[in-house]
């Protein structure tokens, strides 16, 4: 008579708890790749949401920050907006648009993608928002940079709250959006409708 072992589900390996992550990781990325693919050649098509008005302007700014690495023109289109509606509404929708955008690149880091080319400067990133926190997020999202999307893959990859990084995100870019907003006005007053 042969002494056999009887596998229970419970003596199994469960190499689905160890797949799983790496599944979701592997969408996430891929989601985050076609997105910005995806409004990369369709970002002459979005314009038609101004005609939504504040809520069109929500909207095309998350698109125009939801590309990684890859230059949307959301900047110019608030400076544009202020001119003619309430700049500091301009600001407020174009603000939360573009926090809620730049979760795409937050979403890459924290996936494990990476895409960081200047190890030295990443890692200079990384020290001072090990140092800083979100505040590192709020003056990288204020200051006018095209490489902010580096910060948000950093600040994923670091594992740094979601609610934490949308929110110092949205800070830094409503006040980046409010003085673009308000440049927009006061230099082409004569197309303010409000």
């Amino acid at each position: 008579m042969q002494n056999s072992v009887v596998e229970t589900p419970a003596s199994k390996p469960n190499s689905w708890k160890k797949v799983l992550p790496i599944l979701s990781r592997v969408g996430v990325l891929l989601l985050v790749v076609g997105l910005t693919i995806g409004i990369y050649l369709l970002r002459d098509q979005a314009k038609w949401l101004v005609s939504f008005g504040y809520v069109g302007i929500f909207l095309l700014s998350i698109l125009a920050n939801a590309t990684i690495i890859l230059p949307a023109p959301g900047v110019a289109f608030v400076f544009g907006m202020g001119a003619i509606y309430n700049p500091i509404l301009v600001a407020l929708a174009a603000g939360m648009g573009a926090a809620i955008g730049e979760l795409s690149g937050y979403l890459a880091g924290y996936s494990g993608y990476t895409v960081i080319q200047n190890r030295a400067r990443a890692q200079i990133l990384a020290d001072w928002m090990k140092k800083y926190g979100g505040w590192t997020i709020l003056v990288l999202a204020f200051i006018p940079n095209p490489l902010f999307d580096l910060a948000g893959i950093t600040a994923g990859m670091l594992k740094m709250p979601m609610w934490k990084y949308l929110l110092f995100c949205m800070i830094g870019k409503i006040l980046k959006m409010l003085m673009f907003a308000y440049a927009g006005k006061l230099s082409i007053p004569w197309l303010a409708l409000e």
